[in-house]
């Protein structure tokens, strides 16, 4: 929605205000509009009174914006379980590396090469311990 607002240079209604930039009461306009035609039924009835995008935006943002809380555990969960062998292919493997890789940066933990590395070695099979040996040498 940020994004959306940005682009069409009214991302300011959502905004803490700035003294000299006051916003002006037709971009305020198009801000609720588009943010209304955006959520779902049941918020647009619920938000119906809201008169000004910011007040409407921090509303929303208090409602959503755990999405850490929810799925930051998961994610670590996710990264702490599972192996190598699990998968038929590296591709898959690989994919699922960055995908859980991806969201841990979104929610600003970052995990270094060696990390990955790491994760890898120690999820080989046991008779493949030769292997991790080599590999981490």
């Amino acid at each position: 929605m940020k994004l959306h607002l940005t682009a069409r240079g009214i991302r300011a209604t959502i905004e803490a205000p700035i003294a000299d930039k006051p916003v002006d009461e037709a971009q305020k306009a198009i801000a609720m509009i588009f943010i209304q035609r955006h959520i779902h039924d049941a918020l647009q009835t619920k938000y119906l009174a809201e008169e000004d995008p910011r007040t409407l935006w921090l509303a929303l943002a208090d409602r959503f914006n755990h999405q850490k809380d929810i799925y930051l555990p998961k994610v670590r969960h996710d990264w702490q379980h599972f192996r190598f062998q699990d998968f038929q292919f590296v591709n898959e493997y690989n994919f699922e590396v960055c995908r859980i890789c991806s969201l841990l940066k979104l929610y600003k933990v970052e995990l270094t090469k060696s990390d990955i590395l790491e994760k890898t070695y120690s999820t080989f099979y046991a008779t493949n311990i030769v292997l991790q040996q080599q590999y981490r040498a």
